[in-house]
């Protein structure tokens, strides 16, 4: 299992609409093979940044099952509007207990 982490900047004014946005594409990121659980959270010191928590079952899972597939361009242009820049995205494993 890996963890995308991505960090969002929304253009101020926009959260509301964002995060309206979001809850349409939920659905069909959640619905991705591969995909075991997605999290959106929002900034309390900084309420224009959002970090989506995605957990995948590869890093191939999010690359090829998600990103090379239609359901991307649905997901992208339901919330891209609204992105002050690109976001920053990175994979993450567990480290061992």
């Amino acid at each position: 299992m890996v963890l995308e982490v991505a960090l969002i900047d929304v253009t101020p004014g926009h959260e509301d609409d964002f995060a309206a946005a979001y809850q349409q594409a939920h659905p069909i990121i959640a619905g991705a093979e591969g995909c075991r659980s997605v999290r959106m959270t929002r900034g309390v010191e900084s309420p224009a940044r959002f970090v989506l928590l995605v957990e995948w079952d590869s890093v191939e899972a999010h690359d090829v099952n998600f990103r090379q597939s239609e359901r991307f361009q649905q997901w992208r242009a339901l919330i891209g509007p609204h992105f002050a820049g690109p976001p920053l995205v990175e994979h993450f494993i567990d480290v061992p207990v």
